[in-house]
């Protein structure tokens, strides 16, 4: 929870409230001596679309059908708090982004007369390389 500066911006007409983010700071763990069992630098941001203002109902719905009702990022690269910061909240813009982008339906058409012949010569050209490694008959 932060100022309003640094609410997360998603797209152009798709921004976050800062207010919405719940971070939380963890130690990380692992190697790293004093410094990893003192500092908390995992970082884990949580986001409830359900309750999350700056979307409009189709964007809402959208991403709770793609996503689920609560979006979760947790990241403990960097030795930084901050720079983990940064990355979790690039990490959860790009996952809203993907999840907003509209797919295009998948226009069926039909094979062209040509790839059709290709894919027939092809067999037949597989056909005789098989046949060329067969035995001998005693007709040959």
């Amino acid at each position: 929870m932060g100022h309003p500066s640094e609410d997360l911006v998603v797209t152009a007409s798709v921004t976050i409230p800062a207010a919405d983010l719940h971070e939380r700071f963890t130690p990380s763990g692992g190697p790293g001596g004093q410094h990893a069992n003192k500092a908390s630098t995992r970082v884990e941001i949580r986001l409830d679309l359900a309750t999350c203002g700056g979307l409009r109902t189709f964007e809402r719905s959208r991403l709770i059908e793609r996503l689920g009702t609560e979006v979760r990022i947790s990241v403990d690269q960097e030795r930084s708090q901050t720079r983990n910061r940064a990355l979790a909240r690039q990490r959860l813009a790009a996952r809203l982004r993907s999840a907003l982008a509209v797919r295009r339906s998948r226009t069926p058409t039909r094979p062209t007369r040509g790839s059709q012949q290709r894919r027939v010569q092809a067999k037949r050209q597989r056909s005789q390389t098989k046949r060329d490694r067969r035995r001998p008959t005693r007709d040959d």
